[in-house]
């Protein structure tokens, strides 16, 4: 068994559902100034309460798996993207803080509303220059990364925010659409397309600019006989895009959700077929940065052992607060004054959240 290999794909695997469930939750943020209304982001908010949290827990295994499988990669990329990391990191948190304190505030809800959509965008922005510095190679000499503080901040980096703005909203749409009922499903179908237009451009963008700037990758792209096969993937991409585009008013609610994690898994598809084999792109590959064979055994023994505990209460989440969300929090008006009372945050007893 090639161990470098199979631990790249579980890497791969792992930043796969985070992008994908995390996705959807960092969507619906990124929508929730756009709303129509305090009703329809009271149910925006109370569709992803139960897991939304639970699907950082990825980003935590991926890294970690990324620092004790591939350490030249780890020490390589780090540095590079150390403050886009961190801006992430602190809006997460921040997105988190805004989450808690929202179903508790009283006269600030509006500010927390636009802290929850901020800390998603500035999230969804960093990741977009990590994507974009990795995808365009780092500067290294002798093994480590030899560029300034600011090389990540790049035009293709900008162009990743921006597809992935797209491609986000577009899980949060889809979300909606699959999770919810009346105005703020008609919500998420309206707003749907505008993410879809944008997803298309950001991939149609992002495909060029590379094609254009990274010979490595147009080569392996454009390179004889290897041209009709790989033209598979931007066929699957398009016919995805149509299908959403005709699915958005679908009576099947779940349809486009489905299909945009699709078009999410053929862009990863796509990436793979640019980057491959390389961890840091076009210095290091799985092979020459993975650890020694005693390290990446001892790292599957703890793989074999965290992996199922992860998709087991995951997995229950998700069954357990199953179904459609209906509105159930937010303030109650009386004769025109309204009167503020403390929302507690959502939890399996509560009574005012249901579930059909």
């Amino acid at each position: 068994m090639d161990l470098p290999v199979v631990f790249a794909l579980l890497a791969v695997l792992g930043i796969a559902i985070y992008v994908i469930a995390d996705g959807f939750d960092l969507g619906v943020g990124l929508l929730f100034p756009l709303a129509p209304s305090e009703q329809e982001r009271n149910v925006m908010m109370e569709s992803i309460a139960p897991m939304w949290d639970g699907n950082e827990t990825w980003l935590v295994f991926g890294g970690a798996l990324l620092w004790a499988v591939f350490p030249i990669a780890y020490y390589v990329l780090l540095p590079a993207f150390y403050l886009p990391l961190m801006m992430m990191l602190f809006a997460l948190v921040f997105r988190g803080v805004a989450f808690e304190f929202r179903f508790q505030a009283t006269q600030f809800r509006r500010v927390w509303d636009y802290a929850f959509a901020g800390g998603s965008l500035l999230a969804v922005l960093a990741q977009g220059f990590v994507l974009g510095g990795f995808i365009g190679g780092v500067p290294v000499t002798n093994s480590a990364f030899s560029g300034g503080p600011f090389s990540w901040f790049t035009l293709l980096g900008l162009l990743c925010g921006a597809g992935l703005v797209g491609g986000y909203g577009l899980l949060g749409a889809g979300w909606l659409i699959w999770r919810t009922n009346g105005h703020t499903q008609i919500f998420g179908r309206e707003v749907g397309r505008a993410a879809l237009l944008l997803t298309v451009a950001g991939m149609l963008l992002v495909s060029a600019w590379t094609a254009l700037t990274v010979p490595d990758v147009a080569e392996r792209w454009f390179a004889w006989p290897w041209l009709l096969p790989l033209a598979l993937l931007p066929l699957a991409a398009a016919g995805t895009a149509l299908l959403i585009w005709r699915s958005l008013w679908s009576p099947r609610e779940g349809r486009v959700f489905g299909l945009a994690v699709l078009l999410f898994l053929v862009g990863f598809a796509g990436l793979a077929v640019s980057l491959w084999p390389y961890v840091v792109p076009r210095h290091a590959t799985i092979w020459s940065a993975s650890a020694d064979d005693s390290s990446l055994h001892f790292v599957g023994i703890g793989v074999i052992i965290v992996l199922p505990v992860i998709l087991a209460y995951l997995g229950h989440a998700y069954w357990v607060f199953r179904g459609k969300t209906a509105a159930g929090y937010g303030n109650e008006t009386a004769t025109g004054t309204e009167v503020f009372t403390p929302t507690p945050r959502p939890s399996v007893r509560d009574t005012d959240l249901h579930f059909s």
